[in-house]
């Protein structure tokens, strides 16, 4: 049975209650309740992962109507809004969520990742940073990756080294990591370990301009002219109109 229909089976007899027998309705009840409006924010989750914004926004309304405060109904509307490109309503929710959970380090990342979309990376980074304080959180490592990226555009290149080496000491296959370290090797002219480094992304990840272009820098550096015209080649057929192919060409 499909997630969807099965949460809105289980919506509809937490909502419906034991009518037939008598029993008291399951939303009169805490546990009932509480059931109740997981179930809804699951079933708002769903349709936001199916890219369905506007569907999203009834259950996690049904959610809030049962609990304004709670965290995931709040978290979710805050993920609908940023899908929908509304920023402070985005912010709105997300703020509402951790005055729920202050200390909770997925939503800490999630907003830290709001604010790095927004261009906002001191903040960014404050927040991603409290969420990397907890050890026990299964995703740390890319709270990790988050932080060095930040920490790059923040012009904290030590910083960043520091915090993507400790994302990939926590989790070897994080291929946008693995490209960081490598640019940040080449640009260190460590040729060799950022040639370890990018073939690693290479076997976890597709190629994208930034990479090909670096593939032709580290192919060049290394003299390995065939494969060198040939991450040109791939760059010139797929990204003829970015910024790196014309510094491709400019390197020629």
């Amino acid at each position: 049975m499909p997630l969807r229909l099965a949460l809105l089976l289980l919506v509809a007899s937490l909502v419906t209650g034991c009518v037939s027998s008598g029993h008291e309705s399951p939303l009169q009840t805490s546990k009932g309740r509480d059931e109740a409006r997981a179930a809804y924010v699951q079933l708002g989750l769903g349709y936001l992962r199916q890219g369905m914004s506007e569907q999203a926004k009834v259950p996690l309304k049904k959610a809030l109507e049962l609990d304004d405060s709670d965290a995931d109904a709040n978290a979710a509307l805050a993920m609908v809004f940023q899908a929908q490109a509304e920023p402070e309503l985005a912010d709105n929710y997300f703020n509402k969520a951790l005055a729920s959970r202050p200390a909770d380090p997925r939503l800490l990342n999630n907003y830290g990742s709001f604010l790095f979309e927004q261009k906002r990376y001191d903040q960014a980074s404050r927040y991603f940073q409290q969420a990397a304080a907890d050890a026990l959180y299964p995703e740390r490592s890319r709270v990790f990756e988050n932080l060095g990226v930040t920490s790059l555009l923040l012009g904290q290149r030590v910083s960043a080294r520091q915090q993507l080496e400790k994302a990939l000491h926590l989790n070897q296959r994080q291929p946008r990591a693995l490209l960081e370290m490598a640019e940040l090797s080449f640009e260190d002219r460590h040729y060799v370990p950022a040639r370890d480094y990018y073939e690693r992304f290479s076997l976890l990840s597709g190629q994208n301009a930034r990479s090909l272009l670096l593939g032709v820098r580290l192919a060049t550096v290394h003299e390995e002219r065939d494969k060198a015209a040939r991450f040109g080649q791939q760059l010139e057929r797929l990204y003829p109109g970015t910024p790196e192919y014309q510094q491709y060409l400019s390197e020629q």
